[in-house]
């Protein structure tokens, strides 16, 4: 299957360097909240996470240097991510637009996916949750499920992955390191498709980096834009 949708309107972030950051962390769980969006360390899979450290100037301007070994699981998941109505969400019918921007890159070593994070019907692994995710750039790594469809908007084509149930990943075919997204467009085609139920509340919107592996050396992921508009 494919479908093909406008892109949004607002045009990709620039590039930019924090060169002075106002908030450094190694906690795993450490994070900082700046206008209107939550940066965040998120070394979730502790038990088997390497050191990692977190510098933000800004939501939309921060960097992470992360070291993991040659392992496939995912350790970390740093990212920027927005709340809905703190986590209870709200219909996806309530919105008539919601854009993305973004600009990141990965460090091109290792097992990785730069991707925005999307949680509809609630947030974590619990029954009646979807995580929907959008892989921007891939760096030997594999999603879960397998490959069910194709999806064009913008210029760019994606892979989907569906494990069937909770999980889908709309895997870029060429590396985007940065540009715009119609998020209600993709999840209004998955609701379409019978991937997503009828209308989710969406709860959360992130973008970051899941490291699986930088071959055991220090690595960097820096992102350098990033919004939300929902209206």
């Amino acid at each position: 299957m494919s479908a093909t949708s406008t892109p949004a309107a607002a045009a990709p972030a620039p590039d930019r360097t924090c060169t002075d950051p106002v908030f450094t962390t190694s906690d795993p769980d450490g994070g900082w909240s700046d206008g209107g969006y939550y940066v965040h360390n998120n070394m979730w899979n502790q038990a088997e996470a390497g050191p990692e450290t977190l510098h933000a100037c800004s939501f939309d301007n921060w960097y992470v240097d992360s070291t993991q070994t040659d392992t496939t699981s995912v350790k970390t998941y740093p990212n920027v991510h927005k709340d809905i109505n703190d986590l209870n969400g709200a219909p996806l019918s309530d919105y008539s637009t919601i854009t993305s921007t973004f600009a990141g890159r990965g460090p091109a070593t290792g097992i990785y996916d730069v991707a925005y994070d999307i949680w509809l019907n609630g947030v974590g692994q619990q029954p009646g949750v979807t995580e929907l995710m959008v892989w921007t750039e891939n760096h030997n790594q594999v999603p879960n499920g397998d490959k069910v469809a194709t999806y064009t908007a913008g210029g760019v084509t994606y892979d989907v992955w569906y494990d069937g149930g909770g999980y889908l990943a709309f895997v870029a075919q060429t590396t985007q390191y940065s540009g715009n997204l119609d998020l209600k467009a993709m999840i209004g085609w998955a609701v379409g498709r019978g991937y997503i139920p009828p209308n989710p509340t969406v709860n959360q919107i992130g973008y970051g980096i899941e490291f699986c592996s930088t071959n055991g050396v220090p690595a960097r992921f820096t992102l350098s834009g990033f919004s939300v508009t929902m209206n």
